[in-house]
């Protein structure tokens, strides 16, 4: 039999997941050559990443060189955190991405880099879970939405965010902007630089001087993880505010708060405070080229270091001050203490309760008292008395 290759995916749905920390995951059906059919689960993230590899493999056909030429479908750039809305509404569009995909030339649907992201995963068939933690949600893709592709998908709607402030670009790359500036966002990068467009000019932008026009609370953050996740420091730095941390390259640390701007709240040891989210990497992930190549990029500027702030909206952004990680950080961290405690107790008495019985010392039985001469004389032989007359 030939190399293996992909006749069809279907999109079955997605899934809410709230280990280690909430997220979501598309759960896609994929029909292959040799009529196997398995389900695997991927992020919007890693989807993404893989649509970007698949341009940069294929850079004619994606119309980097010729718009024109561009066969490579489309795909939206991922929220910064995707809620429960954001994901549903995608749907479409990825259903016929995947249409898309599968029917491209034999040399782009059947390449290995495609190939290989849909292969089944370990975590695919034993995703990692938390026995204290409820279980997945499945919400499953209606199944009147699965009949054309092009019922359910309209054109792609980049999201329009205005400029708070003033901002002076440091390097080719980046786009300057003026106070009340209207762009639209192509690509939201979890470093906290976005890459947008405002009429013929494009650029990377601080997502800090952005805001959103229908309110000033971001609905795609999440809430503060005080379990936290696991990431090592992949450049160091200095602390520039108080509320900031200083760490060294090779430093574990664990992130329990991912913030737009790309300054995220992180936990050495019971310490808390901000480091830019383009120097750390979360643990096991291998590093990249790309990544690399980020990290010698300056760090953003801060939402809070931002002067003459112009919003159009009445009520600011909601914060939560250093000192309230502080102290619901250190409360998590007593709670599990507690509960590892609890825990070792019971294990202890468990054991005590289980203890062989050879181990313990055993009782010694009492010595009887000796008989009279009388009872001897009366009860025994002639050859036991005698011995005693």
């Amino acid at each position: 039999m030939g190399d293996a290759f992909i006749r069809h995916i279907e999109l079955l749905g997605y899934e809410k997941r709230f280990y280690p920390s909430q997220h979501y995951v598309y759960m896609f059906l994929v029909k292959w050559n040799d009529l196997s059919e398995k389900v695997i689960y991927r992020r919007f993230t890693e989807i993404y990443e893989f649509h970007k590899a698949l341009k940069e493999m294929f850079p004619i056909e994606s119309g980097d060189i010729n718009i024109e030429n561009r066969i490579i479908p489309h795909l939206p750039a991922p929220k910064w955190f995707d809620g429960q809305r954001s994901t549903q509404n995608r749907q479409g569009t990825l259903a016929e991405y995947c249409y898309t995909l599968v029917n491209l030339p034999h040399k782009i649907s059947r390449c290995l880099h495609v190939v290989n992201f849909f292969k089944v995963r370990h975590d695919d068939m034993n995703p990692v879970t938390d026995s204290q933690i409820k279980k997945p949600e499945v919400f499953l893709l209606p199944k009147d939405s699965k009949k054309n592709p092009t019922d359910i998908t309209g054109p792609i709607v980049l999201q329009t965010y205005r400029a708070i402030a003033d901002y002076e670009k440091n390097s080719t790359s980046e786009m300057a902007l003026k106070a009340g500036d209207m762009v639209d966002v192509v690509e939201k990068s979890e470093n906290g630089w976005w890459f947008c467009q405002l009429k013929n000019k494009r650029g990377w932008v601080p997502a800090a001087y952005l805001e959103p026009l229908d309110g000033p609370d971001e609905s795609e953050e999440q809430e503060p993880n005080y379990a936290g996740e696991a990431y090592v420091v992949q450049k160091s730095y200095t602390a520039v505010e108080e509320d900031e941390l200083t760490l060294k390259e090779g430093d574990t640390i664990e992130v329990i708060h991912k913030l737009l701007d790309g300054w995220w709240v992180i936990r050495k040891d019971e310490t808390t405070g901000y480091y830019p989210s383009m120097y750390l990497q979360k643990a096991g992930e291998v590093n990249t080229s790309v990544k690399s190549e980020l990290r010698n990029r300056g760090a953003p500027p801060r939402r809070s270091t931002i002067r003459n702030v112009k919003s159009i909206h009445k009520q600011g952004r909601k914060q939560i001050s250093q000192e309230t990680y502080r102290r619901n950080s250190k409360k998590y961290i007593q709670n599990q203490r507690r509960m590892r405690g609890n825990s070792q107790n019971k294990a202890n008495v468990i054991i005590e309760k289980n203890e062989p019985e050879d181990n313990k010392p055993k009782a010694q039985p009492a010595v009887p008292p000796r008989p009279s001469k009388d009872l001897i004389l009366n009860r025994c032989t002639e050859s036991t008395w005698r011995k005693i007359l």
